[in-house]
């Protein structure tokens, strides 16, 4: 799937499972060996073309996140590629043993995918909220975690996980009318960071929906007089270690952004390997509150904890003093 200005539009309007949907669909024709399960979500994932063009590729579970896990294991076991597909909170906790002994343990090479991780899922409330779980995912041993900054990378990162053979965890970020980061074709790689903007000021490093608002906030500090780079880790697990160096190199403040809980996820991440250092810049971790929080529309969820371009560009003003 060619990513052009035109399509990156497309993708946006469709948002992350819809997109998610066409680019399981579009790998299918190069992986006989393909198999995509869903917790009685086919529809809520976007696979509803999948499932018509592949149906016997297609397993619906049900409600039963570990049933699931269990089943894509004993696929894998087989010879299978497989996809299995849920909303976060379920795939990632309610489906925690399973995940950790089949994919971790046994390593067995299934894909996991969260659907609506962060706030996305609004009004649905923290029941549906994925604010924890790259915290309890990265924590198991083995497994590759992925959160795509956009539609076009969500794309690169499906025909990357086909490619894949081990167990990985890929978080949906985002609903419709994704902002796009990526325009253009780009070279996307497994545990490499992206860096989209150069700062000798700050560095910005972050997943997921919050790419973009990092490159906004980057724009409104660079008229600031702050000069701010921007690294998309859309690989959290593994952590690219030089990416982190080259950052803090220079810089008077390094910040993390995300769409997850402070505790346990990207800033967590960064934070653990700063601390092998001898000295490192001041960190700043922006992300979700480690609280549950009221349910409502995204964008007002995205507002009221700062994760929009204009107060993460206040919060680093104010950390820089």
């Amino acid at each position: 799937m060619e990513i052009t200005a035109s399509n990156a539009r497309q993708w946006s309007r469709l948002g992350s499972r819809g997109v998610f949907g066409q680019a399981v669909l579009s790998v299918a024709d190069r992986y006989p060996d393909l198999m995509v399960m869903s917790a009685d979500l086919g529809n809520s994932s976007g696979l509803d073309r999948f499932k018509k063009t592949y149906p016997d590729q297609f397993l619906n579970i049900g409600i039963a996140e570990q049933n699931m896990i269990g089943v894509a294991a004993g696929l894998a076991k087989e010879g299978h590629n497989v996809f299995a597909t849920s909303f976060a909170p379920f795939i990632s906790m309610r489906a925690a043993e399973q995940v950790r002994m089949n994919l971790g343990y046994m390593a067995m090479n299934v894909k996991a995918v969260a659907i609506g991780s962060g706030v996305s899922m609004g009004f649905l409330g923290n029941s549906h909220y994925g604010i924890e779980d790259l915290a309890v995912m990265r924590a198991i041993p083995g497994i590759t975690v992925i959160g795509p900054a956009d539609c076009a990378e969500i794309i690169k990162t499906v025909e990357a996980a086909a490619e894949f053979n081990g167990p990985m965890y890929i978080r949906l970020t985002g609903a419709v009318n994704n902002p796009p980061v990526y325009t253009e074709d780009y070279e996307f790689q497994i545990g490499e960071a992206i860096t989209l903007r150069r700062g000798t000021d700050v560095n910005i490093i972050a997943n997921g929906s919050m790419v973009y608002e990092s490159i906004e906030a980057a724009k409104l500090l660079d008229a600031q007089g702050v000069s701010t780079g921007v690294i998309n880790m859309h690989t959290i697990k593994p952590l690219d270690k030089n990416a982190v160096d080259a950052a803090m190199e220079g810089s008077k403040l390094l910040v993390t952004v995300e769409e997850h809980s402070v505790i346990g996820g990207l800033g967590s991440a960064v934070a653990e390997y700063k601390t092998t250092k001898r000295s490192s810049v001041p960190q700043l971790i922006i992300g979700l509150p480690d609280a549950f929080e009221k349910a409502g529309e995204y964008r007002y969820l995205l507002q009221t904890h700062g994760l929009v371009a204009e107060r993460i560009a206040a919060r680093i003003i104010g950390a820089l003093g």
